[in-house]
C-alpha cells in the first residue's frame, strides 16, 4: 500500500470544534485553543457533563496567566459558584494568606484553576466522568499558561491530573515529574481549616514547610534561567500564617 494511503487510514478523525462544549465524546486535543480567552468562551458554553444544569457560574480561573506557578484545586464550592472565581471562600482566603507568607501575590504570582469548572452539588467529590469531561480544558490551560511549577491541592487534583492513587498524606511535599513539568501535591486549604494545630508535624506545619520549599524552588529556577535574582522577595521569617 502506498505511503499516502497508509497515512490516510491512520489519520486522526477531524474534530468538530463547535461540538466541544456540547459533547463529551468530542476530544479536546492539544492545540485546540489558541488563547485562554478562546478556552474560557467554550467553558462558559459547556454542557459536557451533568454538572452544567446545576451551576450558577462556570469557574475557569483567577490570577495571572503569565505567572510561574499554577495552583489546581478540586472544584468550585458555593461561593466560587456564586462569584465565578476559584478559591474565594474560606479555603481561598487561607490559600491567599499562605501565599502571602512567602511573598507570593495571589493575583500576580499565581494562576489558580480547578480540575472541574462547575460546582458538584453539595460540594461532593467530582465523579470520574465529570473529571474526564473537563480534563481537556485543564490540559489546555496548562499548555497555554506553561507554568514552571504546578501545585496540586488535595487528592482529587493530584489524581485528576496525574492519575496518582496514593493518599495525599503520603505524597504531599514531594516534587514529582509529570509530562516534563515540576509538580508538588500539597494539602487542600479546606483540610487545614479542619486541622487548626500548628504544632510540629501537624498539617498546617507541614504546609508551611511545603510552601517554603515551593518558594525556594521558584527562586532557584529564576537563578538558573539567568535572571540573576530571585523571582520574588524572600519569605517572612515570622513563620507560618
Amino acid at each position: 500500500m502506498a505511503d499516502d494511503q497508509i497515512a490516510l487510514f491512520n489519520a486522526a478523525a477531524p474534530v468538530d470544534y463547535e461540538t466541544i462544549p456540547t459533547s463529551a465524546s468530542t476530544p479536546i486535543n492539544p492545540g485546540t485553543y489558541d488563547t485562554l480567552e478562546a478556552l474560557k468562551h467554550h467553558c462558559h458554553q459547556c454542557q459536557r457533563c451533568d454538572l452544567a444544569p446545576t451551576r450558577t457560574h462556570v469557574v475557569v480561573s483567577r490570577g495571572n496567566p503569565q505567572a510561574s506557578i499554577m495552583i489546581i484545586g478540586e472544584g468550585p464550592g458555593q461561593q466560587e459558584d456564586e462569584q465565578g472565581k476559584p478559591f474565594v471562600g474560606k479555603s481561598g482566603q487561607l490559600l491567599d494568606k499562605i501565599l502571602a507568607a512567602v511573598r507570593l501575590d495571589n493575583e500576580q504570582d499565581v494562576y489558580i484553576c480547578n480540575v472541574v469548572k462547575c460546582r458538584p452539588p453539595g460540594n461532593r467529590t467530582p465523579t470520574t466522568n465529570e473529571v474526564n469531561a473537563c480534563k481537556g480544558y485543564l490540559l489546555e490551560q496548562i499548555r497555554l499558561m506553561d507554568p514552571k511549577i504546578i501545585l496540586l491541592t488535595g487528592a482529587t487534583a493530584m489524581k485528576g491530573l496525574t492519575g496518582e492513587k496514593r493518599g495525599i498524606t503520603k505524597i504531599r511535599g514531594q516534587w514529582i515529574d509529570w509530562e516534563g513539568r515540576l509538580c508538588m501535591p500539597i494539602f487542600h486549604p479546606a483540610y487545614l481549616l479542619r486541622n487548626q494545630s500548628r504544632q510540629k508535624g501537624s498539617p498546617k506545619w507541614l504546609m508551611w514547610q511545603d510552601i517554603q520549599a515551593v518558594k525556594a524552588k521558584l527562586d532557584e529556577l529564576a537563578m538558573i534561567q539567568g535572571s540573576g535574582s530571585p523571582a520574588c522577595n524572600s519569605p517572612d521569617s515570622s513563620g507560618q500564617p
